[in-house]
């Protein structure tokens, strides 16, 4: 939201007021600290009768990390649901005053008040991280009438905080965006839509930004938080928020992991996937028409030709057409579901099928959830419907316990008849008209809708399965979302530049707390090319999870050439192989929430050519992937500093430039990290085996010491290896109760 015209006007209608000094300051019992600044300089006790006053309060959220909440007035309503956060009910910071300045310390990181004109300063230790300073901070009036004028809760209040950017300071996060990875120069509004992935649009917006000077800033807020990043001053980063309050968060890295480590902290960590999600999934694709003998000769076409195929998604026409989502079967094409799911599990398949929590008219559960007021309300008590998506649907209000419990219910009758996992599609389209069973604010339970939404259907998969058995494949989400994986990048073009656009989007939700993302591999809308869809397999099956899905045509490979099916094949073979090493680095999402895809500036923070990379990424510690995007094969990616191996020819390159060269279908920049051990495991058609068991552990180029260790189902070490080099005979040691191979590239 920008309030300015240029450096020294406020735009028209728009009166703001700023803190200018420090009045006075407090401690509270749970260790706050709480200070008074006035609008306006106090020279004497008439200045105190009236005016704006902002109350600043500052605690210690947990080591390493400031909440600051700046509030006008505070006795509004608390109209707004919570983020569940995991943070210090007593702050343990420690602060010195003097005359002139307030310093308050937590582990490195420090702020410094200003106290006669008001200037909030961030340090880690003496490096200079970020300043508010003289109409930083501001509360905002929209047509303001003066203040014996203003009337309460009348849609015209907001809280604004600017932080300065430094010269080559870059920012990255907001969630899932498909817009340039860096985000210097873009305004975000934080607000769930469903827009596609060719759009400032973004169905998982995160008000959580990284800053490659290692801070990080969480804004505590479900509402429409609006962020100008260098787009309204060019000097400055904004957000600003509605109403009285302004909560947020000043993270000390002190570099990005280390961001990301204590914002999954307090937000919450992503739950491991079972080890199956990371085998191929595929999917019926969207509007198509399909049946039990179409699902299972998919799923013996692939088998028959070799490929690894894990989970079976059924979308959305398991049901009937204009009765989504009742949850029932379609008995005129599967008579016999139960029986179908058992036959698919019988090929040691697992099967996902697609839901929303949009509940139409002709829906069998529409009667029910409208006689036991279980959807979203009008203000006049009736049911709030429209005819977008599916024709007069309801939505399930999640915020009353009995509504949340029939939709659970009617899921765990899934579970029971054989269902593995949910699709839990949409929840970005929700109103702002409507009333709520806990009668929070619409507009701030919009963007948080997601997050009960996913988690009512998680819950019911960890109750029925197991805990470390439940996944999701969600499209929607809002901050915290990311303890309920996997995410996938919504609805994108058949073609390279959709693939652009994916992983742009991906790599952005990645540095936002996200561990575990997929895509649709050849893309959703229309149909690509042979070409786009051998090129996007490889990405596809070198990402976190992996799924064949499309808009109204199947994505078997065979549907492509023969060449594709051989492609497929090759990528989810190899993936299978490289279990040991991706399950090490699910393990490290899920305990430290680094994210498997990492972009490169996250893994090599000081090349200033990693900056704005977007296309290439880091999977995990050490491998390097770069997508291949053109027709002429040409795979293209900079290497930073070092010695690289590529993972196909074992080829030596030298980093600190950029490399280039034509691939065929079976290759693309795939490299190793120098100082690196890899396992690979001895099995290429399941993700689910004894990772130690006949490890290959390859190390490459051994320059110091290199270490490594792989991991059971339940994250206990079974084998362990430590290489040192020496000029001629490098130390090798290994523990494991398996026979390991060990090769040196």
């Amino acid at each position: 939201m920008k309030i300015t015209n240029g450096c020294w006007l406020q735009k028209e209608n728009i009166t703001a007021f700023y803190p200018q000094e420090v009045y006075f300051s407090e401690e509270k019992e749970d260790g706050r600290i709480r200070l008074v600044a006035p609008a306006h300089h106090v020279a004497h006790r008439g200045d105190t009768l009236g005016g704006v006053n902002i109350t600043v309060e500052i605690m210690e959220a947990i080591p390493g990390v400031f909440r600051i909440r700046a509030y006008h007035h505070k006795g509004f309503k608390k109209d707004a649901p919570c983020f569940a956060l995991n943070i210090n009910t007593v702050s343990c910071m420690k602060w010195d005053e003097t005359e002139d300045a307030i310093e308050i310390q937590s582990e490195d990181l420090c702020l410094r008040i200003d106290k006669k004109d008001w200037r909030m300063a961030f340090y880690h230790k003496k490096k200079l991280l970020s300043v508010s300073a003289a109409k930083d901070m501001a509360y905002v009036r929209k047509d303001y009438p003066g203040d014996a004028y203003v009337k309460n809760d009348d849609g015209c209040s907001f809280m604004r905080e600017q932080l300065s950017i430094s010269v080559d300071e870059h920012f990255y996060g907001f969630g899932e965006r498909f817009t340039p990875f860096v985000k210097n120069g873009q305004t975000v509004e934080i607000w769930n839509e469903d827009g596609g992935t060719s759009t400032e649009l973004s169905y998982k917006n995160i008000p959580f930004f990284v800053s490659d000077k290692g801070y990080g800033v969480f804004v505590n807020s479900t509402d429409k938080v609006s962020f100008e990043v260098g787009s309204e001053l060019v000097n400055k980063i904004s957000f600003t928020v509605p109403g009285e309050e302004l909560d947020y968060f000043f993270i000390d890295g002190p570099d990005i992991k280390g961001v990301l480590e204590k914002y999954t902290f307090m937000s919450g960590r992503p739950a491991l996937p079972p080890q199956w999600t990371f085998g191929l999934w595929l999917s019926t694709s969207f509007t198509t028409d399909y049946d039990e003998d179409t699902v299972m000769h998919f799923i013996d076409g692939m088998l028959d030709r070799g490929i690894p195929l894990k989970i079976f998604h059924f979308d959305c026409f398991w049901m009937k057409e204009f009765h989504w989502s009742d949850l029932l079967w379609d008995e005129r094409v599967f008579p016999d579901p139960e029986g179908l799911l058992s036959r698919i599990h019988a090929k040691g398949i697992r099967c996902c099928v697609w839901i929303n929590p949009y509940i139409a008219q002709e829906s069998a559960l529409f009667e029910e959830g409208m006689a036991h007021g279980y959807f979203l309300k009008r203000p006049d008590g009736g049911v709030w419907q429209w005819d977008m998506w599916q024709p007069g649907m309801a939505v399930v209000d999640f915020t009353d316990p009995e509504a949340k419990a029939w939709f659970q219910e009617k899921l765990s009758a899934l579970v029971d008849m054989g269902v593995d996992a949910f699709k839990t599609d949409f929840g970005e389209r929700i109103p702002t008209d409507c009333v709520y069973a806990n009668g929070m604010h619409p507009r701030k339970m919009h963007n948080y809708y997601t997050y009960l939404y996913n988690q009512a259907v998680f819950e019911v998969l960890e109750k029925k399965k197991g805990k470390g058995e439940a996944v999701l494949f969600a499209r929607s989400a809002t901050a915290g979302g990311q303890c309920f994986p996997v995410h996938w990048g919504g609805d994108c073009w058949s073609d390279y530049t959709g693939m652009e656009e994916s992983i742009r989007g991906g790599l952005s939700l990645q540095m936002s707390g996200f561990g575990f993302w997929s895509h649709d591999i050849g893309g959703f809308e229309q149909t690509s090319t042979a070409d786009v869809y051998k090129r996007w397999a490889a990405f596809g099956l070198l990402s976190s999870h992996s799924r064949l899905h499309g808009s109204s045509s199947y994505r078997v490979p065979w549907n492509y050439d023969e060449e594709a099916v051989e492609v497929v094949r090759f990528f989810t073979r190899l993936k299978m192989r490289l279990m040991p090493y991706l399950w090490s680095m699910a393990l490290q999402a899920n305990r430290k929430g680094i994210p498997m895809m990492r972009p490169m500036v996250m893994e090599f923070p000081k090349d200033r050519n990693c900056t704005y990379l977007e296309k290439q990424y880091m999977l995990g510690d050490s491998l390097l992937v770069a997508p291949v995007f053109q027709e002429d094969g040409i795979g293209e990616c900079y290497l930073p500093e070092g010695t690289w191996t590529d993972f196909f020819t074992g080829e030596k390159i030298n980093g600190g430039r950029w490399y280039k060269r034509r691939y065929s279908y079976f290759g693309l920049p795939l490299f190793v990290r120098e100082n690196t051990i890899i396992a690979l495991g001895e099995r290429d058609d399941t993700p689910e085996y004894e990772y130690a068991k006949n490890v290959t552990f390859k190390i490459y180029g051994l320059k110091d010491r290199a270490y490594t260790a792989v991991y059971d189902k339940e994250g206990k070490i079974t084998a362990e290896i430590t290489a040192v080099y020496e000029k001629d005979d490098p130390q090798i040691t290994v523990e494991s109760k398996y026979h390991c191979i060990t090769e040196m590239i």
